[in-house]
């Protein structure tokens, strides 16, 4: 399985930023780490390992960035307002530095996003505010609302980082292309959050797979089941 290593200095991160590619070929699926979660934590975690028949096979290509959790919204030693600041800075980052050089290796010039807990998050995130860059969304115990990091602080770049708030309001027609899935569990401490999204995700009418387990933790022997399941129902070219 071929594993690349790269490194750049991002303009709006205005720091170096690192990443790990795994495979020769095939549809870019981006895949976020966990909460303050580094570039090679998927790997570490066998996550990657998990999806090891589809990225031999040709068939996928995952792109593993790091995350900037600690610079946001985990940064408490800053105000609230530089915390929303870098996480805006992060997502300029990954829409800019990365999927627009990558969608285009595919035949309907699109991503896959994809994460396990807080990379849950920041999979949704993303695609939800750029659907006309993601085919489909793999959310593994994700929550969807940042209020708890910003210490009642209000700014409109909270509220349009809250895919819980903002999809309710949304109407670009690409959202309705979109494969939408959550991944949960009973036990899941995300739960919650995924019946709360699920809810408005079918308020909208939006299509979505709202896939509960039973009985299981939130941790990564779940996630190593869900991740290939749900990468099967990509069409690949």
């Amino acid at each position: 399985m071929k594993e690349e290593y790269f490194k750049w200095f991002s303009n709006f991160l205005q720091r170096d930023v690192q990443m790990l590619v795994f495979g020769h070929a095939g549809y870019p699926v981006v895949l976020f780490p966990t909460s303050k979660g580094s570039f090679h934590e998927n790997r570490d975690m066998g996550l990657i390992t998990s999806a090891q028949w589809y990225i031999e096979q040709g068939l996928i290509q995952i792109y593993c960035p790091e995350s900037n959790d600690a610079q946001s919204f985990y940064n408490k030693s800053v105000h609230p307002h530089q915390r929303i600041e870098q996480h805006v800075a992060y997502d300029k980052m990954i829409c800019h530095e990365l999927v627009e050089r990558i969608r285009l290796n595919t035949r309907v010039g699109k991503v896959v996003t994809a994460g396990c807990s807080f990379g849950g998050y920041h999979a949704a995130n993303f695609a939800f505010r750029h659907p006309g860059y993601v085919s489909h969304m793999f959310s593994m115990s994700g929550a969807f609302s940042i209020r708890s990091f910003m210490d009642g602080y209000v700014h409109d770049d909270i509220y349009y980082n809250s895919p819980l708030e903002f999809l309710g309001a949304l109407h670009d027609n690409e959202l309705w292309n979109m494969d939408i899935v959550l991944g949960t569990s009973n036990w899941d401490i995300c739960y919650d959050s995924n019946l709360q999204l699920h809810e408005v995700l079918k308020s909208r009418g939006l299509p979505h797979w709202l896939d509960v387990r039973q009985n299981r933790q939130h941790d990564w022997d779940v996630w190593k089941e869900m991740f290939p399941h749900y990468l099967s129902r990509i069409k690949f070219d």
